[in-house]
């Protein structure tokens, strides 16, 4: 049986504790801070780094993809190792990195690119359902197969609190912004076919929404893997949590709910006291 290593952009939002137990190995993207480029590796730049950047400059922090070359090495060492790599990356119409996993692999054999088309834990749970099924002794090809057909049933939702952070990123404008500040509107943003979207809105203060949003998301259900849930954050306080897990729990009892907070690519774009469930469908 070969050895498989599994692989993922940082955009996967993965716990270092999720990362070693399944010994993932990640490829970062990268920030720009006005002309500083930071690896969002976790270690270089964090989300208070960005907040701040955002508060002194009034403007949002660029994010690069994965470079050919930082992929290429990566590849290479793995091959050399005599591991076969399936890697996943954020979906492609959000970023280069899968082209760019696409021709770092180019001439090499058993490396394996799944787009993912999702972002986030999105591309968290496919990372994950790979690394139980290579422990299992799945074939690497075959594990590629089955993430890149599972991709299509992530659901993968957040819920802004601010709209600050769209306006700064011309994804809305001034006057959309004064009615959602006014009427206290917060917006889900829907992950569909590899794009984003705005779905319904909820008004009101951040946990009755994120209330209300979870029965939306989970009220009737049956068609929902329970295996694993992921609620993915990016800063919201303890109360908070406990109130999703809470409302998760009153409609469906997960084997895990795995709580984790957005790296500094997903964070650049969604501002402080974001919050999504994400969840397979079967």
């Amino acid at each position: 049986m070969a050895n498989i290593k599994i692989l993922s952009d940082s955009t996967c939002d993965l716990s270092k504790e999720l990362i070693e137990k399944y010994e993932i190995s990640i490829v970062p993207l990268y920030v720009n801070l006005g002309g500083n480029v930071l690896k969002d590796d976790g270690v270089e730049i964090n989300a208070q780094i960005i907040y701040d950047y955002v508060d002194k400059t009034d403007v949002l922090p660029g994010t690069i993809g994965v470079p050919v070359e930082d992929f290429r090495k990566e590849f290479v060492k793995w091959r050399e190792l005599g591991f076969e790599i399936v890697c996943h990356t954020i979906s492609s119409d959000m970023s280069c990195s899968f082209q760019n996993a696409k021709i770092a692999s180019d001439g090499m054999d058993c490396v394996y690119i799944v787009d993912t088309r999702s972002l986030s834990t999105g591309v968290g749970h496919l990372v994950l359902n790979s690394a139980e099924l290579a422990q299992k002794g799945i074939e690497a090809a075959e594990i590629a197969r089955q993430s890149q057909a599972l991709a299509a049933k992530v659901n993968a939702t957040f819920v802004i609190d601010t709209l600050d952070y769209l306006k700064k990123g011309g994804r809305c404008s001034a006057v959309a912004l004064l009615g959602a500040n006014l009427f206290k509107i917060k917006p889900m943003i829907v992950v569909e076919k590899g794009n984003m979207k705005v779905g319904r809105k909820f008004r009101g203060s951040l946990i009755k929404v994120l209330e209300e949003y979870v029965d939306a998301q989970l009220q009737g259900r049956k068609d929902i893997r329970t295996h694993r849930i992921f609620i993915t954050h990016s800063g919201c306080s303890p109360e908070t949590i406990n109130a999703v897990v809470d409302r998760i729990k009153k409609h469906i009892r997960f084997d895990e709910v795995v709580v984790t907070t957005t790296g500094a690519t997903i964070t650049a774009h969604c501002g402080p006291n974001t919050l999504g469930i994400l969840f397979i469908e079967k």
